[in-house]
């Protein structure tokens, strides 16, 4: 009886997720012999058997495969491969992409003195690991958990320059 339930739920599985049974036009009969046990077939109709109604699977075609223009508009991308620009993408002139390069610049400068701003607060804050215990650090472990939080912030931030600098290096 163990062994009809184990490959009771691997039958069911192959019904339904083969598309070829499930759509061929066999019937699924569910029987039951003498002793009790369930058995599923897909011939002749036996004493003990019932039809099964099993759900009608529903196939969906691949998409088609793209296929770069013939007018030589496929660009070739960091890693080789190719990517095109569509015809009725907004193109922009070279002054005005220059300009938005600048403001860019400009945008990612501020945040980056910020930022070395921030840190430096944080340097002087955290004095070399021992920053001044506050009165209401009574309790050693909240000590210690603020300064781990400055730890934190510090690497946080230090990584914040970090990204930063990459990204003006990355405009010029």
């Amino acid at each position: 009886m163990k062994k009809i339930f184990l490959t009771l739920p691997l039958m069911l599985q192959a019904w339904f997720c083969n598309p070829a049974l499930a759509q061929d036009g066999q019937d699924v009969y569910l029987c039951i012999n003498e002793q009790g046990q369930k058995e599923y077939k897909n011939t002749g109709i036996t004493k003990g058997c019932k039809k099964v109604e099993l759900p009608t699977i529903t196939t969906v075609n691949a998409p088609k495969a793209r296929v770069a223009p013939k007018d030589g508009a496929a660009k070739t991308g960091k890693d080789g491969a190719s990517a095109s620009t569509p015809s009725d993408f907004p193109k922009v002139d070279s002054a005005t992409q220059k300009k938005r390069d600048t403001d860019s610049r400009q945008i990612f400068q501020e945040e980056l003195n910020a930022e070395e701003k921030k840190l430096a607060d944080l340097k002087r804050e955290f004095n070399g690991g021992n920053p001044e215990r506050r009165g209401d650090e009574a309790n050693f472990a909240k000590y210690q958990e603020r300064v781990q939080k400055m730890r934190d912030d510090i690497s946080r931030t230090e990584k914040n320059v970090e990204a930063l600098k990459r990204e003006i290096a990355n405009l010029k």
